[in-house]
């Protein structure tokens, strides 16, 4: 029986019996379709990807668990949505593989009422793994398609607390800072300084720097007060930050 038609036959039923169907209201929450196909498959991406390599953060393993990695993917590459690589998602970018995805959220430290900044939402799996664990993130991409696709798919899922916006992520987002944490999915050569200026003070940023053919590394800036506090986290491979800006403005 169709699961509408058996709860109506309930509540007639009773009715009829002169009983109160009626129950205490439950807490508002987010509705979003259900995410049942491939469940397998991430809870394997979890155990084998993501905590024999040192994610321990439950938080984020169960971001990780609830988000329909698939969903987010070409549709020619759902069956390898869980695989430990990067896949192509067009205009030359990709989506980082599951464990980078998983170890850039821990370093940051997302935190339940933060306000995240985001440069290279991409396919929006990064920005939504974020949306389970904080209050907004504002996610910026410079590839137009990319970005209405992003706006759409996040949309369809039910991630009402993440903004996606079209344009240079170089700059940031001005309007909504400052932030209390930026995560950056694609590599400068050098950290944007509006990055910083937008950051909070007592905020991080997790971002690549550096170039394919001379080596990237990942690098977590904590900022305090007029101190920037450096570290290098990870060897990494990320496609190049485009934009005007960063030409602009290359030391």
């Amino acid at each position: 029986m169709h699961v509408e038609s058996a709860r109506w036959l309930l509540a007639l039923c009773l009715a009829a019996a002169g009983c109160n169907a009626e129950q205490p209201a439950a807490p508002a929450v987010t509705v979003r379709p259900a995410v049942e196909s491939f469940a397998t498959e991430r809870e394997e991406m979890v155990q084998l990807q993501l905590k024999r390599r040192g994610i321990t953060n439950e938080q984020v393993l169960a971001a990780m668990t609830r988000v329909p990695r698939h969903e987010l993917v070409p549709a020619e590459l759902q069956s390898r949505a869980y695989d430990d690589q990067p896949l192509p998602i067009g205009h030359d970018q990709t989506i980082s593989q599951p464990y980078i995805v998983a170890f850039m959220t821990q370093v940051l430290q997302p935190q339940p009422d933060d306000t995240v900044l985001e440069v290279g939402t991409g396919s929006g799996y990064q920005a939504a793994v974020l949306g389970e664990l904080v209050k907004e993130v504002c996610t910026i991409e410079i590839v137009e398609p990319l970005g209405r696709r992003a706006t759409a798919d996040l949309a369809r899922l039910g991630y009402t607390n993440v903004l996606v916006r079209v344009g240079d992520g170089y700059q940031g987002w001005p309007e909504r800072a400052p932030f209390d944490a930026i995560i950056v999915t694609c590599s400068p050569d050098h950290i944007p300084q509006p990055l910083i200026d937008q950051l909070k003070d007592g905020g991080r940023m997790i971002i690549p720097v550096g170039d394919i053919r001379r080596g990237q590394e990942l690098i977590l800036l904590k900022k305090r007060g007029a101190e920037i506090v450096r570290r290098a986290v990870l060897p990494v491979r990320f496609v190049p930050m485009t934009g005007r800006a960063q030409e602009r403005e290359r030391p």
